[in-house]
């Protein structure tokens, strides 16, 4: 019955706003009701009536400013409000109505209908109800009125008390900051986040700051991240959420085993508890067993369309035969060169086929169109054709999109970047067997396999870094002019893993070469961990003198984020590149004892 009603309210409170929009007057609606709003109550005139002036006392008038004109509630032997002629105790006061009537309903809808000038005037005028803001708001985020859900939404947590949020805005709020990240308003996005930490209440702070740690692990700054769920444990630390996050802090940090005690931990700690549903306790049971595998099992199922295939390309992967040996040519010259063969060609146009983005020949990393909005038709073909990863230029258009994807997720490395891995391998193998001589980037068809290198060095960074090293290594080894700027990465490498004699040695490699930030700042943390002060003080100078804004930068707790476009290397000297810097290796700074101190001593 109680479904029943809510389908006839709203039908005939819709029909009763459109009715009062014609002249915004009291009796059109009471007109209407008695015409015509009965029949949407099953021809029931006596409800109609009563209903009709509950409406119209909560229904904002664009002629009144937005403001309502409720009527005076009657007395049981004054006149009925319905304008019948008699008493209410005879009229409406005998009516009795099916169910609760919302108060915030007609603004709701409202909202909904409003246009352009009229909705904005009416969400500028502070009178809409909060409920009905958060209402419509979903409303037209879920019926892809993306805009308009954006705009009534600002409108809520726009206001100055927030004690008059109802208490589900917790999934409004998440919507607007995924509506701002779709869109691409950044600065509106880390405003309502700034707003929300510094006075929104506690429920919302713990929301916000879980959502921050989440932005700043997407962006690769781990440090900030650490800080923000160290933020998020003491806002709300009974939250759920915090299992899932910590774990996967750790796991971009490296650090798989204490992700697996922490889980533990969380599942003892809120299955006692005995609040949480029997879905959040099994994930956090699986999560506590296995947390690579879990996340990556959840990011496959939250895919929606491609949970399916990217499934069965997992399983493709895990199964994939040794790769087919290549036609590599040592030329005159004493240069290695490998040429795609008849057969390779053929199996990649067929890939080709369903796959359509062509790979960016000037960007390492980049396609000309988004791989994946076909990827339902390419990724079940390419499952169906296992035998098309027998060319190179296939697997390097799978391993660049799966890297632009995923290659910022550390559990999904050993499912679908280390099997590519083994493949790629196997044929830098078969090149190096060739002798001795360079691989370089321009010679025939070198670039495929270097690119796909890239990728999957990229792909295996966070999970996987002892094997993305050792892959950046054998690939500068066959380019020593290191076409694919891996000798930073590699450096970083050999800091996170504590092998500073070795980072050291890597970087007086380059010492003859132009000055890059990234081994500056190698070589002056190297040379601090070894105690070796003086030379590291030095070493501070030429960063000073390269890059003026990089110490402050990895100095400062807070600093402003520096707005820099994906896989776009920063121009030297800016702050973007002492940005870009920071985000990467400020935790090694801050986990070296005395370092961040020693650095702050030479800004003075």
């Amino acid at each position: 019955m109680l479904a029943v009603w809510v389908e006839q309210l709203l039908g005939f409170a819709s029909g009763a706003l459109e009715a009062i929009r014609e002249d915004e007057h009291y009796p059109a609606l009471m007109a209407w009701a008695r015409d015509e709003g009965a029949a949407q109550l099953g021809n029931n005139l006596p409800l109609a009536q009563a209903l009709a002036p509950e409406l119209w006392s909560q229904t904002p008038l664009e002629r009144a400013g937005f403001a309502c004109e409720p009527l005076a509630r009657p007395g049981r032997n004054e006149p009925c409000w319905c304008d019948s002629g008699r008493k209410t105790k005879h009229c409406c006061g005998a009516v009795t109505l099916p169910g609760e009537v919302p108060s915030h309903l007609m603004w709701m809808l409202s909202l909904r209908d409003w246009k352009g000038p009229t909705l904005k005037a009416a969400l500028e005028s502070g009178r809409a109800p909060a409920q009905a803001l958060l209402e419509a708001g979903l409303i037209a985020a879920e019926t892809g009125q993306r805009g308009r859900a954006q705009q009534i939404l600002e409108s809520l947590f726009q206001r100055a008390d927030w004690s008059r949020l109802p208490s589900q805005a917790e999934p409004a709020f998440e919507l607007l900051i995924d509506l701002y990240q779709e869109r691409g308003f950044t600065r509106k996005r880390a405003d309502l986040l700034d707003e929300v930490l510094e006075r929104g209440p506690l429920f919302l702070r713990g929301v916000a700051l879980e959502r921050l740690c989440l932005m700043h692990l997407d962006s690769d700054d781990l440090d900030s991240a650490r800080a923000a769920f160290v933020r998020a444990q003491q806002a709300l630390p009974d939250s759920p959420t915090l299992a899932y996050i910590e774990a996967m802090l750790l796991l971009h940090e490296g650090h798989e085993q204490e992700a697996g005690e922490r889980a533990r931990f969380w599942f003892r700690r809120l299955s006692r508890q005995g609040e949480l549903d029997p879905d959040q306790l099994q994930f956090l049971a699986d999560l506590a067993e296995n947390p690579g595998a879990t996340l990556a099992d959840q990011l496959l199922n939250a895919e929606e369309d491609l949970a399916e295939p990217l499934a069965a390309l997992q399983a493709l992967l895990a199964e994939l035969p040794p790769a087919p040996g290549l036609d590599v040519r040592h030329t005159p010259e004493g240069e290695l060169e490998y040429h795609s063969t008849a057969r390779e060609d053929t199996l990649f146009a067929a890939f080709q086929v369903h796959f359509e983005a062509a790979v960016d020949e000037e960007s390492a990393l980049g396609f000309e169109a988004d791989p994946w909005l076909q990827a339902g038709t390419w990724l079940r073909e390419l499952c169906a054709h296992p035998e098309w990863l027998d060319s190179p230029r296939v697997v390097q258009s799978l391993a660049l999109a799966l890297t632009s994807r995923f290659g910022s997720l550390p559990w999904m490395s050993p499912s679908l970047f280390e099997p590519l891995a083994d493949r790629l391998e196997r044929w830098l193998m078969r090149i190096r067997g060739e002798g001795e001589g360079p691989f370089l980037w321009d010679s025939a068809d070198n670039a495929v396999l270097l690119r796909t290198g890239l990728a999957l060095v990229v792909g295996m960074e966070r999970g996987a870094r002892e094997r993305s090293r050792r892959l950046a290594e054998r690939l500068l080894s066959l380019d020593d002019q290191d076409s694919l700027g891996l000798q930073e990465l590699v450096l970083d490498q050999l800091l996170r893993e504590g092998r500073d004699q070795e980072a050291l040695a890597m970087t007086e490699a380059y010492l003859d070469q132009a000055p890059v930030l990234g081994m500056l700042m190698g070589r002056a943390l190297a040379l601090y961990r070894l105690e070796r002060y003086d030379e590291a003080a030095a070493v501070l100078g030429q960063v000073a003198r390269h890059n003026a804004h990089a110490l402050a930068m990895l100095c400062a707790e807070n600093p402003r984020p520096v707005a820099a476009a994906q896989d776009v290397v920063a121009e030297p000297g800016s702050r973007a590149e002492a940005w870009q810097y920071r985000t990467l290796m400020r935790d090694q700074w801050r986990a070296t004892p005395g370092a961040l101190a020693w650095l702050h001593e030479h800004l003075e």
